[in-house]
Formats: C-alpha cells, structure tokens, sequence
C-alpha cells in the first residue's frame, strides 16, 4: 500500500464529478472486475478501511498493473456522496487522467 495518503480538495472535487459521469465502479466484486478487465485508470482505498481490504486491492492491482492510492479516511464516501465506501475503480478516460494528475499533485507536495 502507498504510505502517503491523497488529501487535497481539488481530488475529491473532481472525484465526485466522476461519481455523477459514471467514471466510478464502486463494491468490492465491481472494483476486482474492473481491475481484472483492464477498464481501471487506478484504484482509491479509504485509509479506514480493513488490513483484508486493503491487501486484497494490494494484490489485485500488482498482479494486473494498476496503480493504488489511498485516500485519507472517510473522504472517499463523503466525495462520492455514499458515506462508508472503502474502494472505487476509476476508469480509464479524461476524467480518470484528470483525477490521477491530481493524486499525482498531491503526493508530490
């Protein structure tokens, strides 16, 4: 798992925008499809979620290549506007560029 954590308002922002254009594939079984299937720009896991949680997409995206981040605890509920999620896949596209330069921005500063 990366050790630091994605924080900036401008990321959610735009995550919850992606939420409303269907960018998002959010559950467990959505996100390992979406992973497996080569549709996921990258992955987000809430920083609150479970050590099971999080290995499990640890793996999953190693063996197929696609980046994992996390996010700080609860905002990825809150930006998506469904409290209590721990993953989403956002997919390949503009929007998932856009949101991964974001994350880039802020692990960098």
């Amino acid at each position: 798992m990366p050790s630091e954590t994605i924080c900036a308002d401008a990321f959610f922002s735009m995550l919850g925008i992606a939420m409303r254009a269907g960018a998002l594939t959010l559950g467990e079984d959505g996100v390992k499809k979406a992973i497996a299937s080569g549709k996921a720009a990258f992955v987000l896991v809430d920083d609150g979620a479970s050590d099971n949680t999080k290995k499990l997409f640890s793996d999953a995206c190693a063996y197929y290549g696609v980046p994992l981040m996390t996010a700080q605890a609860q905002r990825l509920g809150q930006a998506i506007g469904k409290p209590g999620r721990m993953s989403a896949a956002v997919a390949k596209g503009p929007l998932g560029e856009k949101l991964f330069s974001l994350a880039a921005q802020d692990r960098k500063a």
